[in-house]
């Protein structure tokens, strides 16, 4: 028996601003802080929280820096991140097309 894709869908990505967050660095080798957090509409808290849970899950990178004498927080998605992101996409379209429904009878 085949299980259903949501049995695919990864429980640290799935929650909508860790889902976000990882979008957004999707599209890139790294983001800066403040860009995440006005791309994903958040509190900087709420930001640093989901962001430690990503990092915890292997998922995300923190790095810090230095602009002149500002400090910069810089957040990139690890090739796990990337792979799992990958995964909970695939697993979300085989949902919305109806992948895991049967086949009618005579099909």
């Amino acid at each position: 028996m085949t299980r259903h894709p949501r049995a695919r869908l990864d429980d640290v990505i799935h929650a909508p601003v860790r889902f976000s967050i990882v979008a957004a660095l999707a599209s890139a080798r790294e983001a800066d802080f403040r860009f995440v957090r006005d791309t994903v509409e958040v509190s900087d808290s709420a930001l640093s929280k989901q962001v430690s849970t990503l990092e915890k899950a292997g998922y995300v990178t923190v790095r810090k820096s230095s602009v002149g004498r500002r400090p910069r927080t810089f957040l990139a998605l690890t090739a796990e991140g990337r792979t799992a992101f990958a995964r909970h996409i695939a697993a979300l379209r085989e949902i919305a097309e109806g992948g895991a429904l049967p086949a009618p009878d005579g099909e």
